[in-house]
């Protein structure tokens, strides 16, 4: 059974319109990370879920039950915020039991649920202390242990590790990835950070301009995006787009642009051509000699990083990062050549950015269409 279903959202405020029919379900233990930049609408929906906002129109189902027109507190959901919002007066231990306090919970019993998600998030001997005298890892510790001892259906996490630095927020991460695994209990999580999304989710909603431009479990978004959007919105360096045309004739299939010529298999076929763009990753760019080149350009600017060097290199007119070996000896102005596997690339239409399958014959336009002889 699906712990949330998310029926058609729409949102507006007076003609602007920031939900457009979203459709999500999440299964009974799952992890969604609503992923997007800002303004795409990730927050909205996750107020929509927690009843501070109202839908203009749709339904949202927590547990099988319709909750679009409880308030809050009748949810059964528990949220944890950005901005941790503790009680500066109260001790950690007040903080995190006083919503158990508030429902008239038997002190004994309290103080039990209290030691119990404590010690879950490694704050037990931190129960005596306020607020002020907490890390902000600590800080988002103890926000996390009041909404654990609701026991609820849901989790909701608004961005909670923004206010974190690096550090602190692999280990916040971790510490969130841990507590799923514990509890088992679904979470929605909303973020702008594609690696907290690849990290932490077993579904990913990524969202702009208030749609759903693809929803489906990490790796499938890492290796099969959606559109043009999703590629270059997911991965670090973002995926590289060169700009060209996709060729069938009887040898086959191919991409070509200046620079580039990747051979795409398939058996021979109508000759045909179409415009598109080239994704490919920087780690699938491998650096060659002059055998089984696919793409050849100049040096622009080598980063060293540690683990690997970071290469940009222009190819034809357009610039393309490759992940290099550590110990990589190039420099700005030499001579470089990449070979990559067919089966690592992604193509999209030129004009839709949707992404397109070679396999599909429907695909390859007659080459007479395009005016090409």
């Amino acid at each position: 059974m699906a712990t949330l279903s998310i029926n058609r959202i729409r949102k507006s405020y007076g003609a602007l319109d920031v939900l457009h029919g979203i459709d999500v379900d999440l299964e009974d233990g799952g992890f969604l990370v609503l992923l997007g930049p800002s303004g795409c609408g990730k927050s909205t929906l996750l107020n929509i879920i927690a009843g501070l906002d109202e839908p203009s129109a749709g339904d949202i189902a927590i547990a099988g039950r319709s909750v679009t027109a409880l308030p809050p507190k009748d949810r059964n959901i528990a949220m944890v915020f950005q901005s941790y919002a503790l009680y500066p007066t109260m001790s950690v231990e007040r903080n995190i039991g006083f919503g158990l306090e508030m429902r008239g919970v038997p002190e004994q019993q309290r103080k039990a649920e209290i030691r119990k998600a404590a010690e879950m998030l490694q704050i037990g001997h931190l129960l005596d202390r306020l607020p002020a005298n907490l890390s902000g890892g600590q800080r988002q510790r103890v926000a996390m242990g009041r909404a654990i001892v609701r026991n609820p259906d849901l989790f909701l996490f608004d961005e909670p590790l923004s206010n974190l630095d690096a550090k602190l927020r692999v280990e916040m991460r971790t510490e969130i990835k841990r507590l799923h695994e514990r509890l088992g209990t679904s979470i929605v999580y909303v973020t702008h950070d594609q690696i907290e999304a690849m990290t932490l989710a077993t579904k990913v909603a990524v969202m702009k301009g208030g749609y759903v431009q693809q929803l489906a479990d990490p790796r499938t978004i890492y290796e099969r995006p959606a559109n043009m959007f999703v590629a270059g919105f997911i991965g670090s360096p973002a995926m590289n787009f060169i700009r060209g045309k996709l060729l069938s004739d009887s040898a086959g299939a191919r991409f070509t642009s200046e620079g580039v010529i990747v051979s795409l298999g398939g058996p021979g076929g109508a000759n045909g051509t179409r415009e598109c763009v080239l994704g490919v990753r920087p780690e699938e760019l491998k650096v060659v000699e002059m055998e089984d080149a696919s793409l050849e350009g100049v040096i622009d600017v080598v980063e060293p990083t540690g683990p690997d060097t970071m290469v940009t290199a222009i190819v034809g007119n357009q610039a393309v990062i490759a992940r290099a070996e550590p110990r990589f000896q190039g420099r700005r102005g030499d001579q470089i050549r990449f070979r990559v596997d067919p089966s690592s690339i992604n193509l999209f239409d030129a004009k839709t950015e949707a992404r397109i399958d070679v396999g599909d014959a429907s695909l390859i336009r007659p080459i007479h269409e395009n005016g090409f002889s």
